[in-house]
This record gives structure tokens, C-alpha cells and sequence, in this order.
């Protein structure tokens, strides 16, 4: 990545700064430019400006990225739960509580130090995300798909974005839901009120959530979401939204909830075809075992 970049703004890109900086420098997020004007990385005619500027014909922009905390990235022998491997793609059922990949402030013990440790990985997400073609939060458990070359992740993450794989979840929500079933077409994107976390918002990018209900407790529901897109904490975000956030949840549930980890949310579902033959492949995880026995307990409340 360039150290800096510099445009001098024309007609077709007068407006608000960090929506037409996004469509301009489409390898940055709305949400990353939002961050970086705000903590002065982002610079119009030498001056500090505030994501609501609106740019005119001859300013000069510069942007200056935030330089990433080197992180030293080292294989770790943490056993791992392997659904399925062959020379091209690993399955593995990430338990709550693992971080996916590194980052500043949490350096190791994480899913990619494991695999780092167990297999030769792809390149194409850098250096602190080999293998990774998708993720899921760490509180969060269930199936992940790993690419082990860049052949297999070029073609796990174009099926990602086309959207023909698979990807189910159990989530206990607060709350009884009434319908059967239904579908949150809702953006998503950074709250304005609180930058550590999602929101859907007006300008945030589409995302889609279907969700069924699989079984009504007295004060709770349990339900399988199906993912037609994958935004940062989308499942969360999009429950919470018509009124049933995640129990368990400490960043988008209420005070009063179910004791626990974090949030009652697991991948048990994924599906994709295989990067070398083309097989449709679909691999399933059970629910991990306090996530069970919360279902029970609420089984045995509601008698």
C-alpha cells in the first residue's frame, strides 16, 4: 500500500468527502474513511475536516493511511476441531472465545496461529490473514471454511461474493417471536453513536438476514438465520433491530440477560462448492454443549 494518497477533486466528485472518497478508493471502506478523517489522517488543503465536509471543484485531498502495529505472526500448537481437510480447504468448528486472526492487541493464541501451526495457508489476505476467507466473531462458535492455497481462496471468496454458498446459524434471541419465519432487508454500516459498533444505518451497506423459528421458550426464542450477505456482526445487528437481540450478547443485548461468554450464536451450517472439482460440499457442527444445556435449562423453566 502507497504511503499517502493525493487527488484534486473534480466535478464528479463534489459532495460529502468520505461517501465520494469511498466510491473513488473503492480498496477503502466508507466506514475506514469515516475513522481515518476523523482522527486527521484524512486532510483537505492541508486542513483537518469532519466527515460531513462537503468537497468542492480544486480541493486537494490527501490521505495518509494509519501505518498497521507490527505484529509478529507465529504458529501455535492449539489443538483444533477439523471437520473436513483435503490439499486445498479446511472445515474447522472454531470454538467461542477464539479470536480469528491477529490484530493490534490481540497478537496470538488465534485460529490463524492454530492453522499456521497445522498447514501451509494462502496469501491473498495478507499477512496476519492467510487462509482466511471469511470470519466470524469470537464469541461467536461454529463452521469456518480455511483456503490453503490461493487457487482455493480465489475461488471460496468469489462464491462468497456471488453468494452461492451456504452459511446457517443458531442464535437465542430475547424475546417471543411470533412469526414463523421472515427476512431483515436492512443496511448496515458503523453507529453514528457509538463507533464500536454496527448499526443499520441509512448510507450502510445492504445486507440480508432470513431467519426461522425452531423453538419458543417463555421469554426467549431460538431461531436459524441464513445469511444472504456477510457484514460485520450482521445476525447481531439485525436481530437487535426488530426488538430480539442475541442473548448472551454484551455489545447489542440488554443488562438482563442469560449468563454466559457472549452471545448465543452459532455457525452450524456451510456450504460451497469445492475450488478443484466443482462438488457441492455442506458440512454441519452440533451445538457446542452450553449452548445445549442453556436450551435445556429454559426447556425445563418453561414446564
Amino acid at each position: 500500500m502507497p504511503e499517502q494518497f493525493e487527488l484534486i477533486i473534480g466535478t464528479e466528485l463534489t459532495g460529502r468527502i468520505d461517501k465520494q472518497l469511498s466510491h473513488h478508493f473503492d480498496q477503502f471502506s466508507r466506514s475506514q474513511l469515516q475513522h481515518w478523517i476523523e482522527d486527521g489522517h484524512v486532510l483537505v488543503n492541508d486542513q483537518q475536516v469532519k466527515p460531513k465536509y462537503k468537497l468542492a471543484v480544486g480541493d486537494k485531498v490527501e490521505i495518509i493511511p494509519e501505518k498497521p502495529q507490527k505484529i509478529d505472526l507465529k504458529p501455535e500448537k492449539i489443538p483444533l476441531d477439523i471437520v473436513y481437510e483435503d490439499e486445498d480447504v479446511i472445515v474447522v468448528n472454531k470454538p467461542q472465545g477464539m479470536v480469528v486472526h491477529p490484530a493490534p492487541g490481540h497478537p496470538d493464541h488465534t485460529l490463524v496461529n492454530a492453522l499456521l501451526y497445522h498447514s501451509p495457508l494462502s496469501t491473498i489476505n495478507g499477512e496476519f490473514r492467510p487462509g482466511i476467507v471469511h470470519r466470524i466473531d469470537k464469541d461467536t462458535s461454529g463452521l469456518l471454511m480455511v483456503a490453503k492455497n490461493d487457487m482455493a481462496h480465489r475461488s471460496l471468496a468469489g462464491q462468497l461474493k456471488a453468494k452461492t454458498n451456504k452459511r446457517e446459524y443458531v442464535a437465542l434471541v430475547h424475546g417471543v417471536i411470533k412469526e414463523d419465519k421472515g427476512t431483515i432487508d436492512a443496511p448496515i454500516g458503523r453507529s453514528l453513536k457509538d463507533r464500536k459498533k454496527q448499526a443499520v444505518v441509512d448510507n450502510g451497506r445492504h445486507a440480508i438476514t432470513h431467519f426461522t423459528v425452531l423453538e419458543r421458550f417463555k421469554d426467549y426464542t431460538l431461531v436459524a438465520c441464513q445469511l444472504e450477505t456477510g457484514r460485520t456482526h450482521q445476525i447481531r445487528v439485525h436481530m437487535k433491530y426488530i426488538g430480539h437481540p442475541l442473548a448472551g450478547d454484551p455489545l447489542y443485548g440488554p443488562r438482563k440477560t442469560l449468563a454466559g461468554n457472549g452471545q448465543y450464536l452459532h455457525a452450524r451450517l456451510l456450504g460451497f462448492k469445492h475450488p478443484r472439482t466443482g462438488t457441492e460440499m455442506v458440512f454441519t457442527a452440533p451445538l457446542p454443549s452450553y449452548f445445549q444445556k442453556m436450551i435445556e435449562h429454559l426447556r425445563k423453566v418453561d414446564q
